[in-house]
C-alpha cells in the first residue's frame, strides 16, 4: 500500500509540472510567418514548403483551438488572437536564441568572422593588421570581402563594415567615421601642359566616376563654386577601389577618401591638387546581428576598430 501511495504522489507531482507547450517547429514557423505576411516566404526562409508551413500553421490552431491567421490568395493577415500570441512567441523564441548564444559563444570566442568591402578591406584594415595582432594576439580574425548587406540570421558572420547612411533595420549599428571626398591624381597630371591650378582647370582633363555614384563629382563641382563644367572626358569605373587604382596610372582625376589612400599620397603616388572635402553624408559603421551578446573576440575587435577610427579623424589630408 505504502509503495503504490508513493508511486500514485509521484505521479501527481509528474503531471502537476508537465509544461503544456505547442510543438517548437510550429511556433517558429508561425512566428516567420506572421513577419513575412506569406506561408510561401516563411518557407523560403525556414528551407522548408509552403505546405509544410500551413500544416504546422493548421496543428497549431488545432492545438490552440484558435485561428491565428485569415488567409486570403496572395497573402496571410494575423487574427486579433494571432497578434496577441504573436508578441510573446516572439519573445520566447528571442530569449532561447540569446539563451543559446551565450552557451555557445565561448566556444569560440577567440574566432571572429568579419565581411567588409573590398576597398576598405585593401586600403584601410589591411595596414592596421599588424596592430591588432599586437594587442589581441589570441584573437583570430577570418575576414571575407564583400559589397553586399548580410542576414545576419542565416550567415555565419560574426560582424560586418557597412558604407550607407546607417538606416538598416534589426542589425546593431555602431557609428566609425564619415566619408568626405577630395580631388586625387598621380603626380604626373600636374606636370601637364594644363596644370591644376584652380578647379575649373578640370576641364582639361579626364573625370574618374563611380558608375553607381556619379553624383559625387556634380556635388564636389558645386562645392568649389562651379556650377557647370564640361571635362575633356570621363571614365566610369565599378568602384571606388578601381577609381582610385585609375587616378595612381595617371587615367584622369577621381574623387577619394583621404583616409583610404592615405599610404598613396603620403608615398607620392597620389596627391591632392584641391583641398576642398565633399561631406557624403554616408558614413562607415560597424554591425552585428540585433541583440547578440558579444563573444571576448568580437568585443576586441569592436574596440580597435572605433579607437583606430577616432584616430584617423582630422588627418584626413595627411
Amino acid at each position: 500500500m505504502v509503495s503504490k501511495q508513493t508511486d500514485e504522489n509521484i505521479s501527481s507531482v509528474v503531471i502537476a509540472t508537465m509544461r503544456r507547450l505547442p510543438p517548437l517547429n510550429a511556433l517558429r514557423m508561425f512566428e516567420a510567418s506572421a513577419r513575412k505576411g506569406s506561408f510561401a516566404a516563411a518557407a523560403e526562409e525556414l528551407f522548408v514548403t509552403a505546405s509544410a508551413v500551413s500544416h504546422q500553421i493548421k496543428t497549431l490552431e488545432e492545438y490552440l483551438g484558435v485561428p491565428l491567421f485569415n488567409r486570403s490568395r496572395r497573402k496571410v493577415e494575423l487574427t486579433p488572437s494571432g497578434e496577441q500570441y504573436l508578441g510573446s512567441v516572439k519573445h520566447a523564441l528571442d530569449e532561447i536564441e540569446m539563451a543559446t548564444h551565450r552557451l555557445t559563444a565561448n566556444q569560440e570566442s577567440n574566432v571572429v568572422k568579419i565581411s567588409v568591402a573590398p576597398n576598405f578591406l585593401t586600403r584601410w584594415l589591411m595596414p592596421r593588421m599588424s596592430r591588432f595582432r599586437e594587442l589581441y594576439p589570441d584573437v583570430e580574425l577570418q575576414i571575407n570581402a564583400s559589397m553586399g548587406l548580410l542576414d545576419f540570421n542565416r550567415s555565419s558572420t560574426d560582424m560586418a563594415v557597412y558604407y550607407g547612411n546607417g538606416d538598416w533595420d534589426d542589425i546593431e549599428v555602431h557609428f566609425l567615421r564619415k566619408v568626405m571626398l577630395v580631388p586625387v591624381c598621380s603626380p604626373q597630371l600636374l606636370q601637364d601642359r594644363f596644370p591644376l591650378d584652380t578647379p575649373a582647370d578640370l576641364r582639361h582633363h579626364t573625370l574618374i566616376y563611380v558608375s553607381k555614384r556619379k553624383w559625387e563629382w556634380d556635388n564636389w563641382l558645386q562645392e568649389a563654386g562651379l556650377d557647370f563644367l564640361t571635362p575633356r572626358g570621363s571614365l566610369q569605373l565599378s568602384s571606388g577601389q578601381l577609381a582610385t587604382a585609375a587616378a595612381q596610372e595617371n587615367l584622369g582625376v577621381a574623387l577619394a577618401d583621404p583616409v583610404l589612400t592615405s599610404r598613396e599620397i603620403s608615398n607620392g603616388n597620389l596627391v591632392v591638387p584641391f583641398d576642398i572635402p565633399l561631406d557624403t553624408h554616408r558614413a562607415f559603421y560597424l554591425v552585428y546581428r540585433k541583440h547578440r551578446p558579444l563573444t571576448a573576440g568580437m568585443n576586441a575587435f569592436k574596440e580597435w576598430l572605433m579607437s583606430e577610427m577616432q584616430g584617423t579623424e582630422g588627418s584626413e589630408t595627411s
